[in-house]
């Protein structure tokens, strides 16, 4: 049972470059209030945050950079190479956490919650979780995102997914799991199959949006069924200059959300958007053409 009352509580976890944040945000396109822990982690240790001041205390000013931020790559070499300094630093960072997540639980709308956080079984949050999800992807796949994405080396790839507690006792904590070893499809197809099995609220998580007089431009969330039509209308606006397939935009689904802007039934318009730390920022804005921005831009 929840510790928050009227709420549904997803526990999401798996090692570093399983695929979590993917599986979060298809959870979200579903409906789900999606909370990042490990990026509420970083903001915990920005500077003016709680946990900056008790950080520079336990591991020194060195670990800042020029703007006396903490460096996390220089506190991550030392948190990952010794099991007893990267304990001290969590017992800064998992109190902190857990109060924000706390808070942002309390707050959210929707009554089904997924928290993603890489140390969920290791921290109080667990206790709070109706169901415990964890993504799983072979340990070389794992190398190779850490290899492209994150431009480490192998060898340092290898050495921060060995620092980790085993997979497989996230497994064994598993009411789901989800396999992130094939296509985009793939997963959603996983993720799609287990929402279906949890207990629905009265009313749905994303309602449609009120019905539109002839010409009436109107705002909705993109969902990965939109997948052929963002597509199409990318590629037709940008005159082919960006081809997208349904797949690049499934993929784009893993990282990103889309706001479409609706005209007779048609997209109009399409806003892409991401969360990094809290922040919310557009990286891709498209109009059909002749589009007033007045009518697109209220």
């Amino acid at each position: 049972m929840s510790r928050w009352p009227g709420k549904y509580v997803i526990g999401l976890t798996g090692n570093i470059a399983t695929g979590k944040s993917v599986v979060r945000k298809m959870l979200e396109h579903l409906g789900a209030y999606g909370i990042d822990a490990d990026a509420l982690a970083h903001r915990a240790m920005a500077k003016g945050a709680p946990g900056y001041p008790l950080i520079l205390k336990t591991f020194g000013e060195w670990i800042l950079d020029e703007d006396d931020q903490i460096d996390r790559q220089r506190l991550a070499k030392i948190a990952f190479s010794d099991p007893k300094a990267l304990e001290r630093l969590e017992s800064i960072v998992h109190p902190l956490v857990a109060h924000a997540v706390d808070l942002l639980i309390r707050r959210a709308k929707q009554s089904i919650v997924v928290i993603e956080a890489i140390k969920l079984l290791e921290s109080e949050l667990v206790a709070g979780c109706d169901t415990i999800w964890v993504v799983d992807a072979p340990a070389e796949l794992q190398v190779a995102r850490l290899m492209h994405k994150r431009k480490m080396s192998e060898a340092a790839a290898r050495q921060r997914i060995a620092a980790q507690a085993p997979q497989a006792l996230k497994l064994r904590a598993a009411k789901v799991v989800i396999r992130n070893n094939g296509s985009f499809e793939n997963t959603w197809d996983q993720v799609q199959a287990a929402w279906a099995e949890l207990p629905q609220p009265e009313e749905p998580l994303l309602p449609e949006p009120p019905e539109a007089k002839p010409g009436q431009l109107i705002v909705r969330r993109g969902r990965p069924q939109d997948a052929d039509d963002i597509a199409r209308f990318i590629t037709h606006v940008t005159h082919g200059k960006k081809r997208m397939t349904r797949q690049d935009v499934m993929a784009a689904f893993g990282e990103k959300a889309f706001l479409l802007l609706l005209r007779d039934g048609e997209i109009a318009g399409i806003a892409g958007w991401q969360v990094e730390n809290l922040v919310t920022r557009i990286d891709e804005l498209y109009f059909v053409p002749g589009l007033a921005l007045d009518e697109a831009i209220p």
